[in-house]
């Protein structure tokens, strides 16, 4: 891993910039689900996950509550995570079709994971200031992605808040819309393809389903040309 995101890693993992969320997250890590009782939570600020020579970078909002907050990697031991890494194993993005643990010798091709908030808030209802005191760690991801050609956003929150910052970078006037499989284009370059969440409440009202997904990330990966 290059030694500037390396360093970025732990600076997230360490930080407690946001008194609730460090409160909410200990909660979880000590309330912990029957199914997890016997488990030692992550507890922490969840980085994000992949190749540095990514030319694809996954959009979430937040890492879930016994998802990434306890195993310490996005998308990871919860039913969203469970259908996305299904699909993106389908779309040649993903070596396994599941995403367990940090030793599950798991790995993307040319992908990066992580959110735009590291830390799970209550009711997954973020404050502006948390949003905020993140946007920095979210720039500096980006920033080490050299090769960075797409962002997949999963979900309208997560899509709305790359967005504004995107617009706050580049004085974006005009209003960008969500729709499930638009793209994008920002003025570095960059393209922005928006996705429906892969929530359970998503897939089992068909709002999402597998061949959409699959269909989104092939799209995705045609457009970072990998």
């Amino acid at each position: 891993m290059d030694i500037r995101l390396n360093n970025l890693n732990k600076t997230i993992v360490n930080c407690k910039k946001c008194p609730r969320l460090v409160k909410f997250v200990n909660k979880i890590s000590t309330n912990k689900r029957k199914q997890n009782i016997d488990e030692v939570y992550w507890g922490k600020p969840v980085p994000g996950f992949g190749n540095l020579d990514s030319k694809l970078a996954i959009i979430g909002l937040a890492p879930a509550a016994h998802g990434g907050t306890r195993t310490g990697r996005a998308f990871t031991g919860d039913k969203s995570g469970d259908f996305l890494f299904k699909c993106l194993y389908k779309a040649g993005i993903s070596n396994l079709p599941f995403s367990k643990n940090l030793n599950d010798n798991l790995k993307l091709n040319s992908t990066y994971i992580t959110n735009i908030l590291k830390c799970v808030p209550p009711e997954d209802k973020p404050l502006s200031s948390e949003i905020s005191n993140c946007s920095s760690f979210f720039d500096e991801e980006v920033l080490s992605l050299k090769k960075l050609k797409v962002i997949v956003t999963l979900g309208r929150v997560a899509f709305d808040n790359c967005i504004k910052l995107y617009k706050q970078k580049f004085n974006i006037k005009y209003r960008l819309i969500f729709k499930h499989g638009k793209t994008f284009l920002l003025p570095n370059g960059l393209i922005i393809l928006s996705s429906y969440h892969p929530s359970p409440r998503n897939v089992n009202t068909k709002l999402i389903s597998n061949k959409m997904m699959v269909n989104l990330l092939k799209k995705a990966k045609k457009l970072a040309k990998f």
